[in-house]
């Protein structure tokens, strides 16, 4: 789980369970992408919320996961984050 800290102290990360973020303060959730399974039974990965592409399909959801939270870390997630 990557946690970007900008100089005020905003935490910026894609959510994880990896550790109870409610221990860094007041927290504000916002939908990135939906996982959802296709007619054929594999996974698409539809990051239209933060307006990405779609992604996909995989056989497994383990994958699209992957490649979700990927996606999100490396085009989303702010990778400067001055005031």
């Amino acid at each position: 789980m990557k946690l970007m800290i900008s100089p005020l102290g905003t935490v910026y990360c894609v959510y994880s369970e990896s550790i109870d973020l409610a221990t860094l303060g007041r927290l504000a959730i916002s939908r990135g992408s939906y996982v959802e399974p296709n007619a054929a039974g594999q996974w698409l990965v539809d990051l239209s919320p933060v307006n990405g592409p779609q992604l996909g399909p995989f056989a497994q959801r383990s994958a699209a996961l992957e490649f979700e939270t990927n996606w999100l870390e490396q085009h989303w997630l702010p990778s400067d984050t001055s005031p």
